[in-house]
């Protein structure tokens, strides 16, 4: 079923993680990557306290898929969500480019995600798709044990922000440690860095890294968090014993007086 707050809540919350996150990744050599990092991770969790009664905001696919596997989101609802998210993505990356290039023609190159890894000229494509794998389980683990589970209260928006920002420090210079479908695509639409030669949306290492890769870590992670819920039942086997008890009925007879004979006067 169409929700329209749901769409709309992803729309923006994705639209600003791609925005600010490219963004960030385009000044790469002013704010390093801490600031790429940091970028990423607090407009997450910034999000996640804005629209998270709303959507969840889970602002990405992957998200979105491992917790309509959990069964916390229907099927269908998840197609609005992803529906949302791509879209978001692509208007962010638009209006981006639009705004950098004015400055130079080649600036927006930096919003793609990319690393040392993904060269598969030189290194082949399971590194990065595992790499983005791993990364992505961390995330999408965080957000089931914390957000969905639901005993961390206000702090889950916290904890799954300093997720991303870890993730991000540790496998940007690698593969951009995207972790995020959505956040690859947008830019990806109007990039070519993958391979020069075409664009990055053509690019099938495009999708076995950052579409295959996060979709495997979100798997992953909700098989994990059904292993911790799972709990077997106790059943304790009683034998029971049937204990028939028979009452004998004792009839005491009592003993009925016969009335006295009369005895004639002479």
């Amino acid at each position: 079923m169409f929700n329209s707050k749901v769409f709309v809540a992803e729309f923006i919350g994705t639209f600003a993680l791609v925005f600010v996150g490219a963004a960030a990744g385009i000044y790469g050599q002013s704010v390093g990557l801490l600031g790429i990092a940091l970028a990423h991770g607090l407009t997450l969790a910034a999000f996640v306290y804005v629209y998270g009664h709303i959507s969840g905001t889970h602002i990405n696919p992957a998200v979105t898929l491992g917790l309509a596997l959990n069964g916390t989101v229907k099927w269908i609802e998840a197609l609005v969500y992803w529906v949302a998210q791509f879209a978001g993505a692509v208007v962010a990356a638009f209006l981006l480019r639009t705004f950098v290039t004015v400055l130079s023609p080649d600036a927006f190159a930096g919003a793609a995600t990319s690393g040392l890894l993904t060269d598969v000229t030189k290194y082949p494509v399971y590194y990065a798709m595992g790499l983005e794998a791993l990364l992505t389980f961390f995330l999408v683990n965080s957000v089931l044990h914390t957000a969905v589970d639901g005993k961390t209260g206000a702090f889950a928006g916290l904890a799954i922000g300093i997720t991303y920002t870890i993730a991000i420090l540790a496998g940007g210079p690698l593969t951009g440690a995207s972790v995020n479908p959505a956040r690859s695509f947008g830019p990806a639409v109007f990039t070519s860095v993958l391979d020069a030669s075409k664009p990055d949306i053509q690019n099938p290492m495009l999708y076995l890294i950052f579409f295959v890769g996060p979709f495997v870590g979100s798997i992953v992670a909700v098989l994990l968090y059904k292993f911790f819920k799972y709990e077997p039942a106790i059943e304790d086997e009683v034998d029971e014993i049937e204990i028939v008890e028979f009452v004998e009925e004792v009839v005491v007879e009592k003993p009925v007086k016969k009335p006295a004979r009369k005895t004639a006067k002479k």
